[in-house]
């Protein structure tokens, strides 16, 4: 019901064949900026804040421009660039990237792809990427004591300008190496342009950093490439036919784009990149060395498209492993029971519930019980008028609960502040008159900020951080609060020491006060949360084991430091508003 945005969406795409070859076979010079269109359209889910494409034009000549970038703002950006790229975005190499910021930041100049000239074509960079940086001042450090002096302190621009600076590394060992052989004038350009090792590029580049990326770029000379973090955070699929190689976040968006079978796509591996040379080579170069797999559990509950086969019965796992929890919170009662599900993205899991509940040799009850109304200009008002706006942004099936009778089981498939369930969804729920509701929550609850890719970075939000807290100050242990940011103060790096606010509580006692906190005031059906368990998630995603916002177990040092300082920031700031 919360919307979380998430950073980002990419695609790629390398013609393997000159452009007449596509246009005799396919009818259209147009066949692979067509194809980026879809794998964009298709990912439209991972960002509505803006988009952005780019070509290379290895056959344009001297004098001629060679690299082309189109972005626009806004949740119709994508139209907006296709509706104005013409014929000069005939290339052999494209690129694409859907926006969703976790800076808060806005405007054309936050929008990817980045774009680094130079007048030699090798040394022109392009680069977008699903990504978020967690030591960028530390790589900011590091350019400085190298002398140099970036503009902009951003993990975009930073990670440009040190790649780019590595890249005018590379051509000026093969510039070097062209002229120790004798060569001269054009020679040397043709030398370079055949030979750059982005591998090389890469390696000097990424060691930098910590942090959840993919990272995509493309050269002047014609060089594509993409790079995935060493701890698997970031998900991306690529596939590749005597024709074309193509790359995206998501394996259906290629599959059905291209029409493929699952298995005809593979994954790229962690700390590996896929590098596409000038002359179509191919090949897989393992970049960083591969750390423990962490891949993003919340991608599979949340984030990427439910048509990915796998993802598809994961979410249904998730869904059916709740139905004992589920059964023990309407005691048994399945006959005055109507099952129901909200947003959209639960829609599977209930699936999966619903399955669990018929192989008990249950007949069960859905309904349409909420729906999503008109998005309401509630930015015209202030204040209470906002907030009573706000509670209409869902609406109810009258008639689908009997009275006093039935109860309501809604599944989520996550449950972050809880903003949308006080202001509005239990409201309107409660003008049904349910005998209970039960909100069911497809994951566990979500104790930590992200710092790889996913707009949680206060603790703050999260309602279950302020059911832990309300809890140590009912019970008078505030000195736990004072233990922790003194800890956090004193060892940043090697430990999250946030987990401690949780450990005295079970998840039943965090559970319940969750409910206190978003209860209205006035409301009269009783409430009961309910939470996958960390069990139940790696039972349903096993290959997705990265689970930072339920446990606290950060895969990076960067993740453990940006956690305890979030800490420390909610204890500095709720100081200053006592003095």
């Amino acid at each position: 019901m919360e919307q979380l945005k998430h950073e980002c969406g990419v695609a790629m795409i390398r013609l393997l064949k000159p452009l007449a070859y596509y246009e005799q076979k396919y009818g259209t010079w147009r066949y692979g900026l067509d194809k980026l269109y879809l794998l964009m359209e298709k990912q439209h889910n991972r960002g509505q804040e803006g988009a952005g494409v780019a070509c290379v034009n290895m056959d344009a000549p001297v004098g001629k421009e060679y690299m082309f970038r189109e972005r626009a703002e806004g949740k119709d950006a994508i139209t907006e660039i296709f509706n104005l790229v013409d014929d000069s975005f005939a290339g052999q190499l494209y690129m694409g990237h859907l926006r969703y910021s976790t800076t808060g930041k806005s405007g054309l100049q936050y929008v990817h792809p980045f774009l680094r000239r130079n007048n030699w074509r090798a040394k022109n960079l392009c680069l977008c990427g699903n990504f978020n940086m967690t030591n960028i001042d530390e790589v900011f450090h590091f350019l400085t004591e190298q002398g140099q002096s970036p503009r902009i302190l951003g993990d975009s621009y930073i990670t440009l300008e040190l790649m780019g600076h590595r890249l005018d590394r590379e051509v000026e060992r093969l510039y070097n190496e062209a002229c120790s052989q004798g060569l001269e004038g054009k020679d040397i350009t043709q030398y370079i342009d055949d030979h750059v090792e982005m591998a090389n590029v890469l390696k000097t580049t990424m060691s930098h950093f910590d942090g959840g990326y993919v990272m995509c770029g493309l050269t002047g000379s014609g060089e594509m490439f993409a790079v995935r973090d060493p701890w698997g955070i970031r998900p991306a699929y690529y596939y590749q036919d005597e024709e074309i190689v193509v790359l995206a976040s998501e394996r259906p968006v290629i599959q059905t784009t291209f029409n493929l079978r699952k298995e005809d796509i593979k994954e790229l591996g962690v700390g590996q990149s896929l590098i596409v040379k000038k002359n179509g080579e191919t090949h897989l170069e393992q970049i960083l060395t591969a750390q423990k797999l962490s891949s993003c559990s919340f991608e599979r509950i949340y984030f990427s498209r439910g048509s990915d086969y796998d993802i598809y019965h994961e979410r249904k796992r998730l869904g059916e492993q709740l139905t004992p929890a589920i059964m023990q919170a309407i005691e048994g009662d399945v006959a005055h029971t109507v099952f129901s599900y909200i947003p959209n993205t639960a829609e599977v899991a209930f699936y999966g519930m619903t399955d669990g509940l018929r192989r008990l040799n249950h007949e069960i009850r859905i309904e349409k019980v909420v729906w999503k109304d008109i998005k309401l200009r509630t930015f015209i008002t202030e204040g209470k008028e906002r907030d009573d706006l706000a509670a209409h942004v869902y609406d109810i099936t009258y008639g689908s609960v009997l009275p006093y009778e039935d109860n309501l089981v809604i599944i989520d498939d996550s449950i972050v502040r809880g903003t949308t369930l006080k202001e509005s969804i239990f409201k309107i729920l409660d003008r049904l008159h349910p005998k209970k509701i039960v909100m069911v929550s497809s994951s566990p609850q979500i104790r930590y900020p992200d710092y790889y890719g996913i707009d949680m970075s206060r603790l703050e939000e999260l309602c279950a951080f302020r059911a832990a807290i309300s809890l140590i100050k009912e019970r008078n242990m505030q000195q736990l609060i004072a233990q922790t940011y003194q800890a956090c103060k004193l060892e940043p790096m090697t430990r999250n020491h946030v987990r401690a606010i949780y450990a005295p509580f079970t998840v039943d006692e965090i559970n319940q006060k969750i409910v206190e906190m978003l209860c209205p005031e006035d409301m009269q059906t009783p409430i009961e949360l309910v939470f996958q368990s960390i069990d139940g998630l790696h039972k349903a995603c096993p290959n997705h084991p990265g689970d930072w916002y339920f446990t606290g177990h950060y895969p990076t040092a960067g993740g453990i430091r940006m956690v305890n300082q979030a800490f420390i920031n909610y204890v500095e700031k709720i100081l200053k508003l006592q003095l």
